[in-house]
């Protein structure tokens, strides 16, 4: 090959995500430097904080406008001029969207790691890569249940999300999600294990989770935000914990329609809880802890993955789509 192809961020997103704010090119096959190796891309991983990297400054610097989208991705070192990277080795680490990536090693976000064995590249993207890391740390360090707590996951049948219902679970927790549709609903509570799942599509959020839990709930684990959050805080129990995650109702949001904001955080005041927000990152050093505590549950077959693959380089913008557009179950990926 003498061409390699890549998708750069034309526009900076305004609202929805649309074509346009992409551009896919294709540029010659760079070549390999003393201390440097080069990766073909086999797999991109989806999230919702991508729509923020194209937006603006967040914990990370914006994508530049004419840089290649951020992302994370997997695939296989094809030629090496470096002394810890072999040609075959399957390495993951936050590429971008293209085909084929060159480095020393080191990416914005960390290191490029090579991928453990037995580990599928489907699984090292979710369930043991940042979306199930984000789920354990952010469950239980932020969110910190005990035994006998009732715990209120949105966006329960997401890629988070489903992690964070089946851990609650394994820690003695009543679990009570919140998905879009019978058929999401359904999942959550037959194969993750939640004791109950609201589907928001029909409506009255706070009222159905006063049925479920008609005491309150002691962690809402957040990944919607909006009216979602807003019916959430209307139900806490004493001392609540509410982990903010994510808020993907308001991320395509312009200034002109910008979410308005929570009516019920006083409630907060009122049952003397706490709302803290948290980045993944904060816990990078201790990865390998999630890792491991991740792996003994799904030996323990008390962790199920669902995982959503797209096929084809030239659909990465579309597929990022997805995940605001409600169409993805579970972790979404492509595959190239």
């Amino acid at each position: 090959m003498t061409t390699t192809r890549k998708w750069l961020l034309k526009s900076r997103p305004n609202g929805p995500l649309k074509d346009s704010d992409f551009e896919l090119v294709s540029v010659p096959m760079p070549d390999v430097g003393e201390g440097q190796f080069l990766v073909r891309l086999t797999h991109f991983s989806f999230d919702p904080t991508q729509r923020g990297w194209l937006g603006g400054d967040t914990y990370l610097p914006a994508v530049p406008i004419g840089g290649v989208v951020r992302a994370g991705g997997i695939g296989e070192v094809v030629a090496s001029k470096h002394s810890g990277f072999a040609v075959g080795d399957v390495v993951q680490g936050t590429f971008g969207w293209q085909e084929h990536w060159l480095g020393d090693g080191s990416t914005e976000t960390g290191p490029v790691t090579k991928l453990r064995g037995g580990i599928t590249p489907e699984q090292a993207l979710g369930v043991f890569g940042v979306t199930g890391l984000t789920a354990w740390f952010g469950l239980t360090e932020i969110g910190q249940p005990k035994a006998g707590d009732t715990v209120l996951v949105s966006g329960a049948a997401g890629a988070t999300g489903s992690v964070v219902v089946q851990v609650a679970k394994a820690l003695g927790c009543k679990v009570i999600g919140i998905a879009g549709g019978a058929e999401k609903c359904g999942w959550v509570v037959e194969q993750a294990g939640a004791d109950a799942c609201i589907d928001y599509r029909a409506g009255n959020v706070a009222r159905q989770i006063r049925e479920h839990a008609p005491k309150g709930v002691n962690v809402v684990f957040e990944n919607v935000g909006g009216e979602i959050l807003d019916a959430a805080l209307a139900n806490l129990a004493l001392r609540a914990r509410v982990v903010l995650c994510g808020g993907i109702s308001s991320y395509n949001d312009t200034a002109e329609d910008r979410t308005p904001g929570l009516r019920n955080y006083m409630s907060l005041t009122v049952m003397r809880g706490r709302m803290e927000g948290f980045i993944i990152l904060d816990f990078a050093k201790r990865y390998g802890e999630g890792v491991a505590e991740l792996a003994k549950l799904m030996a323990a077959g008390k962790l199920k993955t669902a995982e959503d693959v797209a096929h084809g380089f030239e659909n990465c913008p579309a597929t990022l789509r997805r995940l605001f557009e409600g169409k993805n179950f579970g972790k979404q990926l492509l595959k190239v």
